[in-house]
């Protein structure tokens, strides 16, 4: 099973939504979860994850799993190529690196270079970039380019962006 994650902010709130799903190539998702959190902390350049984070390991505590191969972020797992850690970092450490974690951004982060590679979708010249954690680099970018669907955005992780903004 692979659970993907992403959060829209609207006012001082939060809403993250969780899609379980079977496998890589998988067309629907198997279950949908989903918070909307209040005081959410004010967007920190450099420090994203101290506004998402929290959301995500909230969201979490309602979820089984045991069963999860791997985690997806909406955004970046290392920041640069020191390693320094992105929120995909900061959910693989809160986890006690028991889940690897992917990160697949739609822009690119100029301070990386090593640790990301661009995965080219469908007909699209523009890039997704996936970082990760607890798994190869080669292996979380060829399951990106797997997912199912024609066009960049794998359609899962179009349809929980979706999901995010109802």
């Amino acid at each position: 099973m692979i659970l993907a994650f992403d959060t829209y902010y609207f006012d001082d709130k939060a809403k993250t939504v969780g899609l379980l799903f079977e496998h890589w190539q998988s067309e629907s998702y198997v279950e949908k979860y989903e918070e909307i959190k209040a005081d959410i902390a004010e967007y920190q350049p450099g420090a994203f994850y101290k506004r998402e984070l929290p959301c995500i390991l909230s969201l979490l505590e309602q979820i089984q799993t045991q069963q999860v191969e791997a985690i997806i972020v909406d955004g970046y797992v290392f920041l640069d190529d020191e390693q320094q850690l992105g929120l995909g970092g900061y959910l693989y450490n809160a986890l006690h690196p028991k889940i690897p974690v992917i990160g697949v951004a739609k822009t690119n982060f100029a301070r990386i270079n090593k640790l990301k590679s661009q995965v080219y979708r469908g007909q699209s010249e523009r890039p997704l970039f996936v970082t990760a954690v607890g798994t190869s680099l080669e292996k979380a970018a060829q399951n990106l380019k797997s997912m199912f669907g024609e066009h960049r955005i794998p359609h899962l992780l179009k349809q929980l962006d979706t999901f995010t903004k109802a």
